[in-house]
């Protein structure tokens, strides 16, 4: 992996556009670019990234956090009750052409700019934010392994204290104490699904007490420094049946078929159609109806997407799951998830806890 400036990539884009500047209001680019993360809600908070310097201009509640943590770029803040555009239109000053980031700028900000300040018109940015955020550098890599092994060890630690009769909420909240005391934090609401709710992919923990015979799925994953792993692990309550067993054995054999095939410049839809042949050959090709696999980083869910018939390319630093999974209504799912690193020749897998279908005690 090649290290680089984000920033002066991001002004090598404004160069070739012969941009004045890059305004810059998604809060996770702003994040990758400067090293302050913050979510302002409501508020106004924006990155002006010019040929010679960068201004960041916040909230004043979060102007000590950005003067600390914000690398290469000034800080101006706003008090509640200012108007923060007044802010923009000095920064903006003198420009008729600016970057923007079209598919989180709104409508209304957009028009505000545009009548206060001499700027006509509007070119998207975040495309060359996406591909530079794709491929990841050392440093970042190394955030996501240690995410990742927090992830790990907080799978084990909560697997181990699972019981009959405990609530998927409670199993939830023993995952995010888990993750804590580890140095993590929560990359997204983890999801604990029992009996016949793991047939249902995105369905939030419930009430619902584990019951002896249930198939029990963990999605879940830490953060470390803003970098996030997210796997998925698969339980039963007593002794598994046999039918449990063979989807999970069919699961599990998609998963590593897929993962045996990344490599640099093999197509995300080629990963994608490895695990897809051998749930179709198991019979399940009905029952497995998302994609593979999507990237993960600063967001649980970034580019690439491992999507059917993707034509996208893999490169060395690409960070993505591999999950495929059978969801059978009624009865219940399998999915078994894992972080990939692309490397020359190969990849190495991220998340490394026990794959196998754990036995939860129905005592």
């Amino acid at each position: 992996m090649v290290a680089r400036a984000p920033l002066d990539e991001v002004r090598r884009w404004i160069a070739g556009r012969r941009l004045g500047a890059a305004y810059i209001t998604r809060p996770v680019s702003i994040g990758y670019l400067t090293g302050f993360h913050a979510e302002p809600h409501e508020r106004l908070m924006a990155l002006v990234v010019r040929q010679n310097d960068a201004t960041l201009i916040v909230p004043a509640l979060e102007r000590q956090k950005a003067v600390e943590r914000a690398s290469h770029a000034g800080v101006v803040a706003w008090r509640d009750g200012d108007d923060p555009y007044d802010l923009v239109r000095l920064e903006l000053d003198g420009m008729t052409e600016v970057g923007v980031e079209m598919d989180h700028l709104s409508l209304h900000a957009a028009e505000v700019i545009t009548s206060r300040t001499g700027v006509s018109e509007l070119l998207d940015v975040g495309p060359e934010i996406l591909r530079l955020r794709v491929t990841k550098q050392e440093n970042e890599v190394e955030k996501l392994v240690r995410a990742a092994a927090i992830t790990d060890a907080a799978c084990d630690e909560v697997f181990s204290r699972m019981r009959a009769g405990q609530t998927e909420i409670e199993i939830a909240l023993m995952l995010g104490a888990a993750i804590g005391e580890l140095g993590g934090t929560l990359a997204f609401e983890s999801l604990v699904q029992s009996g016949p709710n793991s047939a249902l992919p995105h369905l939030g923990p419930s009430n619902r007490k584990l019951a002896s015979g249930d198939l029990v799925l963990l999605d879940f994953g830490a953060a470390f420094e803003g970098y996030k792993a997210d796997t998925t692990r698969m339980g039963v309550v007593g002794k598994p049946g046999d039918r449990q067993r063979e989807i999970h054995d069919v699961v599990l054999k998609a998963h590593d078929a897929a993962i045996a095939a990344v490599s640099a410049g093999v197509t995300t839809g080629e990963v994608d159609a490895a695990a897809r042949r051998v749930i179709d050959a198991a019979g399940y090709g009905e029952r497995f109806f998302h994609r593979v696999g999507h990237g993960l980083g600063l967001e649980a869910h970034e580019a690439p997407s491992l999507d059917p018939g993707s034509l996208m390319a893999l490169e060395p630093g690409m960070v993505f799951t591999v999950e495929p999974g059978v969801y059978i209504p009624g009865f219940g799912g399998v999915r078994i998830e894992d972080d990939v690193l692309v490397e020359e020749g190969g990849c190495r897998v991220l998340t490394r806890a026990d794959r196998s279908l754990r036995v939860i005690t129905n005592i």
